[in-house]
């Protein structure tokens, strides 16, 4: 009979423990140094190999079973001045999407209750503005719908254009958890894609909600008539930034009708796979979330996006102006796979820069609990 000695033991240990994922201790730094080249070269490998290469990579820094759901809300939709060909809430396309007034908070905190209830632990609101300039008042109504959803326990994250240092500060004071602001795409097919915003007005928000404390959200669209260069091209943007973004959302168009691209033709899946799995290995501790364009993939497909690295999605009953895979489908779909929600806070890097305020709510939250403890012992017996 074959018997195995104790250095086979040991290798077989290792590769199992590999195969689920390793401990923080064994995580090594991240890169901000990489070159085009280096990205392309991971870009065009064998796709297996790179699947394999993102998926091992993954692990060393993730948990594989841990998938973040995330809600969005349209609190603002339509009427924007921008120009964003792929946009059907732009003002100077004739699209379905019908302009609206900011909603009124109780609204919004109900969807975000909601969305808790099905287990989202990131309630993210969207605000179809080019910037705050002039809107003060919308502004204060943000404030108070941050404070009162980050007060339910849960991560907030809002999109609502370009921002100055002062206003990404008071999004901070109010407790919000991540900024969304996307590149779209590489700074050199940008201005085929929009003319009235600059890469580095992206660029500039980005780095006032980084330097105010807040997480940056920023990603791509992928078929918006790019090449593999451009999407190597955002993903070296994204890889060489102080700090890698917390989360990185990666989109496939859905054409509109009546906006620029709604002839454009279905981005492959291997594209969207390729993207994923090359950001994952440039972008090792970042969160990678499926986002518009999620329903066009079937089960399979997800999961293999999920194993090159994607962990999380947006769920519920809408996007911003396209379809979201509703709470029911992707709880049954994750139990079916192995895969359970991420808690709230739970990735490191937002831990890091929630900082205090965590930790005050977990002594406020051990406090509660000793009172509670407590006024049981000394109540009296019947």
């Amino acid at each position: 009979m074959f018997r195995t000695g104790p250095s086979v033991r040991l290798t077989l240990q290792f590769r199992r423990a590999l195969a689920t994922h390793a401990s923080p201790s064994t995580t090594p730094a991240t890169r901000h140094s990489w070159s085009r080249q280096e990205i392309q070269q991971v870009y065009d490998s064998p796709l297996l190999d790179l699947v394999f290469r993102s998926a091992s990579v993954h692990r060393q820094y993730h948990d594989p079973s841990k998938i973040q759901l995330c809600t969005l809300m349209n609190i603002k939709t339509g009427g924007c001045s921008e120009d964003c060909s792929y946009c059907s809430q732009s003002s100077r396309y004739a699209t379905p999407t019908k302009a609206s007034r900011l909603v009124d908070i109780e609204p919004v905190l109900e969807a975000a209750r909601k969305a808790k209830e099905n287990g989202s632990t990131r309630f993210c609101m969207g605000a179809a503005w080019r910037d705050l300039s002039g809107r003060k008042r919308g502004f204060e109504r943000i404030l108070t719908m941050v404070r009162e959803i980050r007060g339910m326990g849960m991560e907030v994250c809002t999109t609502l254009g370009m921002l100055s240092p002062e206003q990404a500060r008071q999004l901070k004071e109010a407790g919000l958890t991540a900024y969304n602001h996307n590149l779209d795409t590489s700074r050199e097919y940008y201005p085929e894609v929009i003319t009235t915003r600059s890469y580095d007005d992206r660029l500039d928000t980005i780095s006032a909600v980084r330097d105010a404390g807040i997480s940056v959200c920023s990603g791509g669209i992928l078929g918006l008539g790019e090449t593999d260069k451009d999407r190597v091209g955002l993903i070296w943007e994204m890889g060489n930034m102080p700090e890698h973004p917390e989360s990185f959302p990666v989109n496939a168009l859905v054409p509109i009708e009546g906006t620029p691209l709604e002839n454009n033709e279905p981005v492959p899946y291997q594209t969207i796979l390729r993207t994923i799995s090359t950001a994952r290995i440039v972008m090792p501790a970042t969160i990678i979330r499926l986002a518009a364009g999620r329903q066009t993939l079937d089960e399979t497909q997800q999961v293999m996006c999920f194993m090159a690295g994607a962990n999380a999605v947006f769920t519920g009953e809408q996007m911003l102006t396209t379809p979201c895979s509703p709470w029911d489908e992707d709880k049954a779909m994750m139990g079916r796979w192995g895969l359970e929600g991420m808690r709230s806070f739970e990735q490191p890097g937002v831990a890091r820069k929630e900082g205090a305020r965590l930790a005050s709510r977990s002594e406020a939250s051990a406090a509660a609990h000793t009172q509670s403890s407590s006024t049981l012992e000394t109540r009296p017996s019947a």
